[in-house]
């Protein structure tokens, strides 16, 4: 009888935050054995991440005040990981990890998420 194998992922709690909708697809669809909920802006994934105990979180830099939803998640004691569309750029890769982000990874690099 061969064994089964158990995704890391089945179970964890998901926040995506991004401002695109194809990009909250994708990130669902690599992540498909977690519990994604997802937010397009910062107003709704700052109350989620008041009302909601995460997991991890998933959050685009620029279109929904990214760095400033790192400092609530991080606060919350949720590990994070951010997403650009831009080229990865010194000033916000060091940004990001002084406010506690555990990766930084470019949008079009999105299918290493469940790595």
């Amino acid at each position: 009888m061969a064994a089964e194998i158990v995704s890391h992922l089945k179970g964890i709690s998901v926040l995506a935050v991004d401002d695109e909708k194809d990009i909250l697809d994708t990130i669902e669809d690599v992540l498909d054995e977690a519990e994604v909920d997802r937010a397009g802006d910062y107003d709704s994934a700052s109350k989620k991440l008041k009302e909601t105990k995460y997991d991890l979180a998933v959050l685009d830099i620029m279109g929904v005040n990214g760095l400033d939803l790192l400092v609530e998640a991080v606060n919350k004691g949720i590990p994070t990981v951010m997403l650009t569309a831009h080229a990865m750029n010194p000033e916000t890769l060091k940004a990001s990890i002084n406010k506690g982000a555990l990766s930084y990874i470019p949008k079009e690099e999105l299918t290493r998420l469940d790595g």
